[in-house]
């Protein structure tokens, strides 16, 4: 039988022991330490003035007080009808596939200036923990479309928008 003693310096490991702490914070804080996700820069809405804001900075004149506002819950597993939405969403630079499983806040404003609307349109905004990371502009016409928040240009369609969806009482089968 063979023995090996060593002889340890504990200057020398309490620092070894310093540094991999350290190295450790470093890595939680540069990959968010499990943090929630957010999309990158999203505009902020702890207020339904902040809301209003984001939509009037479309162009939009929206009625100040949402016509609903719920919690709905962002699917889980992806679906035809989800990709088709969050594509749109994709289109406006926000992906809630990030969300998955997240229930989030949903409020629906009723806008007035909508170019040559017949029937009333709304736009809804998506919001996590304070921040919009999502949302549509939807024409409730026979024919109308579900559209990113861009207002279109002389009453013309705009690239963001979409065919129309399946009707759920939430966009793209997002459960309450």
């Amino acid at each position: 039988m063979m023995v090996m003693t060593a002889k340890v310096n504990p200057k020398k490991v309490m620092l070894a022991l310093a540094a991999v702490a350290a190295l450790v914070l470093a890595l939680i804080l540069l990959l968010g330490g499990g943090q929630e996700p957010t999309q990158a820069s999203a505009p902020a809405a702890s207020s339904n003035d902040q809301r209003v804001k984001f939509l009037t900075d479309f162009g939009w004149e929206v009625t100040t007080s949402p016509t609903e506002s719920s919690q709905v819950k962002i699917p889980d597993k992806t679906s035809e009808v989800f990709e088709r939405y969050n594509a749109l969403q994709k289109s406006q630079g926000y992906d809630l596939s990030k969300f998955a499983g997240k229930k989030v806040m949903r409020y629906v404003y009723k806008i007035n200036n909508y170019p040559g609307a017949t029937e009333p349109v709304y736009a809804t905004l998506l919001v996590y923990k304070n921040q919009i990371i999502g949302g549509d502009v939807t024409d409730t016409a026979a024919k109308g479309k579900i559209r990113g928040f861009r207002m279109p240009e002389n009453g013309a369609s705009a690239p963001t928008e979409s065919t129309a969806l399946p009707e759920t009482s939430s966009p793209a089968g997002m459960t309450q």
